[in-house]
């Protein structure tokens, strides 16, 4: 499922236009790390000189980029270690404020599917028993944060 048109390209004046746009931009090595709301997405310079969104508009969790997951039941953040965060519906609503800005601020159109509720990187919730899917979590590779 593609919340973006990964392939779309884009030139280093798009790039640079971001932070005038109010975007947090780094960039380190030829990755660009774009930040705002509590969200973030990265592109990665290829070699003939055009970058690549290499991570899509996602939720940022103690610096790090989340991937969004519809349980069925509720949606939530999945860590890159695999903790499953319930989501909010503010962290929803300004996931979806980024992405409009970052999308019309690097010109890339948003289609109708997109732009009725947010997309999420996976959406896994079938409750028939023996399909993938019938245990959500185990689906996913996600497992409840330790409680301190």
């Amino acid at each position: 499922m593609a919340m973006w048109y990964v392939n779309k390209l884009f030139v280093q004046a798009q790039v640079e236009a971001l932070s005038a746009k109010g975007f947090l931009v780094r960039s380190s090595g030829g990755v660009v790390r774009i930040e705002k709301y509590g969200c973030g997405a990265e592109l990665r310079k290829e070699p003939h000189g055009k970058y690549q969104m290499t991570i899509i508009p996602s939720i940022m969790a103690q610096g790090q980029f989340t991937r969004l997951w519809d349980a069925g039941y509720q949606k939530f953040l999945l860590t890159n270690e695999g903790h499953k965060v319930p989501i909010r519906v503010n962290q929803l609503a300004d996931l979806r404020r980024f992405n409009e800005e970052l999308r019309t601020a690097l010109g890339v159109p948003t289609y109708y599917n997109e732009a009725i509720g947010s997309t999420c990187h996976y959406s896994v919730y079938d409750r028939v028993k023996g399909r993938t899917g019938d245990i959500p979590d185990e689906t996913v590779g996600a497992h409840e944060e330790a409680k301190h």
